[in-house]
């Protein structure tokens, strides 16, 4: 029974790396998925002011859907260049409400793949992000296929999920941050 439990201390400490947004140098960062729908906004808006009310930092990043054009040699690349181009303008269009409300400077993260594979993926490569902050879709369709994933894994996801009604208003989302 102990080899046991220390076996399966071992394996979710394999999971989990450190964080470091608690050491000298490092800052709290706040992660948040960019995509095109409309609740995103209300993710961008909580993190923003939730890093700005306790010193933190916020990261944007906009996962490219690479599958769509993997099939096509020349046509592919044109579309993925489109594609990135998409990506770093609703980045921009993002930041610049950021700054100008909340005076905070992004980090802006540009990746190509599997959604849920990058989001792993930067969190362990950036062990000062602490919190992934998401919203939930309002309609009937459910809060998403990224929070649906997330609750499946969150035994094993290493970092806090923070998921925000998609219908709170600035003025709520100051109440609460």
């Amino acid at each position: 029974m102990a080899l046991a439990a220390n076996v399966l201390k071992w394996q979710i400490g394999q999971m989990v790396s450190k964080r470091l947004s608690r050491e000298a140098g490092h800052r709290r960062k706040f992660l948040v998925i960019i995509d095109d729908t409309p609740e995103c906004g209300r993710a961008v808006a909580y993190a923003s002011r939730r890093a700005k009310n306790t010193g933190g930092a916020l990261v944007l990043m906009f996962v490219i859907d690479t599958s769509d054009f993997q099939h096509f040699l020349g046509v592919g690349e044109i579309m993925r260049s489109e594609a990135e181009e998409r990506a770093r303008l609703a980045l921009e269009k993002l930041a610049a409400q950021v700054r100008e409300k909340q005076g905070l400077e992004p980090e802006l993260i540009v990746r190509a793949g599997e959604t849920t594979e990058e989001l792993q993926n930067l969190v362990e490569e950036d062990q000062d992000i602490a919190i992934l902050v998401l919203a939930a879709a309002s309609g009937k369709e459910g809060p998403g296929p990224l929070i649906q994933m997330l609750a499946g894994k969150s035994a094993s996801f290493p970092i806090p999920v923070t998921v925000i009604p998609a219908n709170l208003s600035d003025e709520d989302i100051d109440d609460v941050a």
